[in-house]
């Protein structure tokens, strides 16, 4: 699950980057505000990338979806790119999940054939 979800958030950090450059040009939030909202949300993406094994981690990252959702009001292309990376983090994380059950049930099927008793 790690490895989908770490390539989701850093596809993600690109984006929030790109929306802070459309938002700076298009909006009239102030740049300091853009940047501050969008550099934030940059860390974030790439620090949960650390915390996804931890307890709140994936619950961090379904906070980051909302958050680019939201983010529409000032870019509206954010809606249907948040709607996206949100469809794109509930697939990593379930799918991800079973990919992960699996190479345990691997792993411990390994190791009853690799026992002789």
């Amino acid at each position: 699950m790690r490895m989908l979800c770490s390539s989701t958030l850093i596809g993600e950090f690109f984006i929030i980057g790109f929306a802070g450059l459309v938002a700076m040009q298009t909006s009239d939030v102030p740049t300091g505000t853009v940047w501050a909202v969008s550099g934030t949300a940059m860390v974030l993406s790439v620090l949960l990338c650390g915390m996804l094994g931890r307890p709140g981690g994936v619950q961090l990252g379904w906070l980051l979806q909302i958050g680019l959702i939201v983010s529409g009001f000032v870019v509206p292309m954010m809606f249907i790119l948040g709607v996206v990376f949100g469809g794109l983090w509930w697939a990593s994380v379930h799918f991800g999940g079973k990919i992960d059950e699996a190479k345990r049930r691997f792993a411990a099927q390994q190791t009853e054939v690799g026992d002789p008793a």
